[in-house]
């Protein structure tokens, strides 16, 4: 079965984290790609607001739902509002995230930790598993995109809560993409996106490793739209993310921490952190 998709035409996107950043990057993708639905949830009702105005009148029905993806309540009360309304998405990028760059004994448990954790890991799932049955059951073509991150392929000063709520989405992801298959469910393919830190005010401050600069978002978000529309598994930037990853994998830890603090830099990437204002 060829399932690469060429265009969106009667389609449904959905995108979580759609009012800014590479979430209405991937709207204005959406768009120009013919989507006949794209449905933008994010917390910020009025960022929100602006961005489907922008999107409005370029062929494309654009939907908002403000949605706090921290508590399951409001997932669930906006999936079925949606489900009611123009069913479940063919295409669902899991792009929203939160950072908190601090030590770990510094963080709050509710504010910095739970947050992080809903927000990050547990929304990706609750989202997921709302519409899933229901891709399954119509067998058309479908995507889900999962952003995960470097950060959840090698451990770093500064980020012990962001790192394992990364950790956690690759694992989860790269299984369902495995249960899908074993299932027989190929019409829907899991992708698996490991950056590295991106321009978008998220991670103000922190400095690229040794090799890795900071990346910039569109043609990032050109490249993830690329990798989901081929269904591709996985998708490390730059290639630094693959090769780091593979070094920590053969080196004894002693000697890792040297090259990943030392040569590289990655233990001092998050020391001038200050996130976006």
């Amino acid at each position: 079965m060829n399932t690469t998709i060429d265009k969106l035409t009667g389609s449904t996107v959905l995108i979580t984290g759609a009012a800014m950043g590479m979430g209405k990057l991937y709207a204005q993708l959406a768009v120009k790609d013919g989507a006949t639905h794209v449905v933008l949830w994010d917390i910020n009702a009025e960022q929100l607001q602006e961005t489907a105005n922008e999107l409005r009148g370029s062929g494309s029905e654009i939907h908002t739902q403000v949605v706090d993806l921290s508590r399951l309540e409001s997932i669930e009360e906006a999936a079925e509002v949606l489900r009611e309304g123009i069913g479940a998405p063919d295409i669902l990028i899991n792009n929203a995230g939160i950072v908190r760059g601090k030590y770990f004994w510094e963080h709050d448990q509710r504010s910095d930790i739970a947050a992080t954790m809903n927000i990050n890991t547990l929304a990706l799932m609750h989202i997921t598993r709302e519409f899933l049955p229901s891709m399954i059951s119509r067998g058309r073509t479908s995507r889900i995109v999962n952003v995960a991150s470097a950060a959840g392929l090698l451990a770093n000063p500064k980020m012990s809560v962001y790192s394992s709520s990364k950790w956690a989405v690759i694992g989860w992801s790269d299984s369902l993409r495995l249960e899908l298959v074993q299932a027989g469910h190929q019409h829907i393919k899991v992708t698996t996106f490991c950056p590295s830190y991106i321009k978008t005010g998220m991670f103000e401050g922190a400095r690229g490793p040794l090799l890795t600069p900071l990346l910039e978002p569109v043609p990032v978000t050109e490249r993830v739209w690329r990798a989901m529309k081929e269904g591709t598994p996985m998708l490390m930037m730059p290639w630094t993310v693959k090769l780091s990853s593979a070094l920590r994998g053969v080196l004894p830890l002693a000697a890792w921490d040297v090259v990943a603090g030392r040569v590289f830099g990655v233990y001092k990437s998050m020391e001038h952190f200050t996130g976006r204002k």
